[in-house]
């Protein structure tokens, strides 16, 4: 038995979704999260019958007439797979708006059960609903929900109901067959219609307490942190506080004992293998294997207190908050008001940030999106940020800050030039944004959210990590003639015979070493894999362990082996950050961009402009700091201005294209 989950943006949906099958998918509290459907079974605890119900939660949808791609999968879905039960999603604080979409669905000769969802917010605002008049009018059953609570959240006989009314016949209380839905002017005049019986059902059912003029609390707390000069100040500073308290305080208090862990089962291991244990495979396993991992691992609760308030951020409303106060800046530069949400989902993880592109409907803006997504720092890059901060900047909370809001310049940036290179320059942009009431946000969901995150994060450490830092010490250990190297002689490996010609191109952003050209190289792969690769080809077993820190006399120390002053390693951690992502994030470009001109492209403008940042870093720092300029100034110069000049024929030419579109449509 199949039963499609439908509903409104930030209608819930997802969140009841959660509830009745026990995933952990992502929510927020904004529209627009759910942008694929997802499948689930029913828990036993909910489902009394004797049949399996699979529920599908479906993207958001205000209509079964799609607008977008994600209305395109629920309207899809719901009229060509014949699922056996629609259970509508509706926002009870909105009741209005959802029935809209509820008419639609009971016209489709399929059974729904209406969700009455949020009952609790629409009873602190004192608005009742007669749910047994909705019901009757509607035709259809109506059950109160909050997916929220774990108790008395009415989820039981949600299912119960939808095992009763499953086969059974419904009538459409609003019946639009008859209407050509070819014909625009008979549409409208049906819609309209539709929102005049919907008026009426509100009116007879939903006693509202009358609001007065006067601005409510919520009001003037918009009026401050989404205002459009103190807006980006206040995230700046919120930033600060997250990045204080994850990378300064409580995370590396959380990592002290953590990494303990991971140096008592080092040193188990090493005291299992003995004497008799060939001293190339010790190595590979301790050194390389555990030592790799163990390094990013290592950063793991830095990680997770960052996600924990992320989450709470997400979950009050915030970051919606945030949303508003972008798009002033974003529809200047000719990206879509929608364009903020994916980049918002991209500090979690680029994938699905750059996925959420696809509710965006204009092909140029999409693609552009999908292409300046990964600049925004990802969960990955975050032990790269963490490692740099703690090592040559004293765990200062003021770079990872910086690190985001670099991005969101270079995307501005970015998304300038790309609307001068199309010739696009005038089109204009629209954002409109339900902003979610404020709420208290849950400790529970939050620390869902994060424990989800973490399990991704060590999936990923136990497979691609560790199969990248394996290899990355086997090829540190041998040279191409398969004979191990001796101590010292490390410059004669494969590893650094294939990162030498890499390097030679780093020198003018300040970073020339093989060991850090091959540490860059295996971040393409994943981003983590920086760190690990650091904490191979440098021997250091952990990069946050004080004793292990101890053993080089501290960081200055690990600073001298890397070969970096502290402006360089502000180069290098640019560079690993806004140069093109990891695979899997170039693979879901792909996806979205269809397009293998936009995608290569997109590649190389992401290269370029990390090795762009890099090289003003190093250089402009360098001088500050010494008076003189860095190493490879002339080379570098030669290459940034290469880059510039092709940007600026490429603008030339889309003004161009600009101006040809101007004199045909005139």
């Amino acid at each position: 038995m199949k039963v499609a989950l439908t509903g409104n943006p930030n209608s819930g949906k997802t969140t009841l979704f959660n509830a009745i099958t026990g995933r952990i998918e992502q929510v927020g509290n904004w529209a627009g999260v759910t942008i694929e459907k997802k499948e689930g079974d029913i828990k036993k605890g909910l489902n009394k019958s004797n049949v399996q119900i699979t529920a599908v939660d479906l993207p958001g949808a205000y209509s079964m007439s799609p607008f977008t791609s994600e209305e395109s999968i629920t309207s899809g879905f719901v009229r060509n797979e014949n699922p056996d039960v629609i259970i509508n999603i509706v926002d009870s604080t909105n009741l209005s708006r959802s029935l809209f979409f509820t008419t639609q669905l009971l016209e489709l000769e399929i059974p729904v059960v209406v969700a009455l969802n949020k009952c609790d917010l629409s009873k602190k605002k004192a608005t009742n609903i007669d749910v047994d008049s909705l019901s009757k009018l509607l035709g259809c059953p109506v059950v109160e929900t909050v997916s929220t609570k774990g108790n008395n959240n009415g989820l039981e006989d949600l299912i119960s109901t939808v095992v009763e009314v499953t086969g059974k016949t419904q009538t459409a209380p609003f019946d639009s067959k008859g209407v050509n839905m070819a014909d625009q002017k008979s549409v409208e005049a049906s819609d309209k219609k539709r929102y005049e019986f919907v008026k009426e059902i509100v009116s007879k059912v939903e006693e509202r307490k009358v609001i007065s003029s006067k601005q409510t609390k919520q009001d003037a707390v918009d009026r401050v942190l989404a205002h459009k000069w103190l807006g980006i100040p206040i995230f700046a500073l919120v930033m600060w506080v997250v990045f204080s308290i994850s990378q300064a305080h409580l995370g590396p208090l959380l990592a002290d004992t953590f990494v303990g862990w991971i140096d008592s089962f080092y040193a188990w291991v090493e005291g299992s293998l003995g004497d008799g244990v060939s001293p190339v495979l010790s190595s590979i396993l301790l050194d390389g294997i555990i030592g790799g991992v163990g390094a990013v691992v290592g950063f793991l609760p830095l990680i997770m207190v960052l996600f924990f308030l992320l989450a709470l951020l997400e979950d009050c409303g915030y970051m919606a908050r945030v949303a508003v106060v972008m798009d002033r800046f974003f529809k200047k530069v000719g990206l879509s008001g929608k364009s903020i949400i994916p980049m918002i989902v991209g500090i979690g993880c680029s994938i699905p940030g750059v996925m959420s592109t696809r509710t965006i409907k204009n092909e140029r803006q999409r693609r552009t999106t999908a292409m300046l997504t990964p600049f925004m720092p990802c969960g990955a890059k975050l032990p790269v940020i963490a490692l740099f901060a703690g090592v040559f900047f004293n765990d200062a909370a003021w770079v990872g800050v910086t690190m985001y809001f670099v991005g969101i310049a270079i995307i501005i940036l970015g998304a300038l030039l790309v609307v001068r290179i199309t010739g696009e320059k005038n089109a204009r942009s629209f954002f409109i944004m339900e902003l979610p009431e404020y709420r208290f946000p849950s400790i529970k969901r939050a620390a869902v959210s994060m424990l989800s995150r973490g399990k991704a994060f060590i999936i990923k450490a136990g497979t691609i990590i560790l199969l990248c830092n394996a290899a990355v010490h086997i090829m540190q250990t041998f040279n191409w003639q398969f004979q191990a190297v001796a101590e010292g002689a490390e410059n004669t490996s494969i590893l650094a015979s294939m990162a030498s010609p890499f390097a030679i191109i780093l020198v003018p952003l300040g970073f020339g070493a093989w060991q850090l050209a091959a540490a860059a190289i295996t971040g393409f792969i994943a981003k983590e894999n920086v760190v690990g690769t650091l904490a191979v080809v440098y021997g250091i077993t952990n990069f946050i362990d004080t004793e292990e820190l101890a053993l080089v006399s501290g960081s200055a120390d690990v600073a001298q082996i890397m070969g970096l002053t502290s402006v360089a390693a502000l180069a290098y951690l640019m560079f690993n950050l806004f140069t093109p992502p990891c695979f899997a994030a170039i693979g879901a470009m792909n996806s979205e961009m269809e397009n293998k001109k936009w995608l290569w492209g997109g590649i190389a403008f992401q290269f370029g402009m990390g090795y762009v940042v890099a090289f003003m870093t190093y250089q402009i720092g360098t001088m500050i700091t010494t008076g003189a300029l860095g190493s490879g100034f002339i080379p570098g110069l030669v290459a940034v201005a290469l880059m510039i000049g092709y940007v600026v024929y490429l603008v030339r030419k889309g003004d161009e294209v600009a101006k040809r579109k101007v004199a045909l449509s005139s």
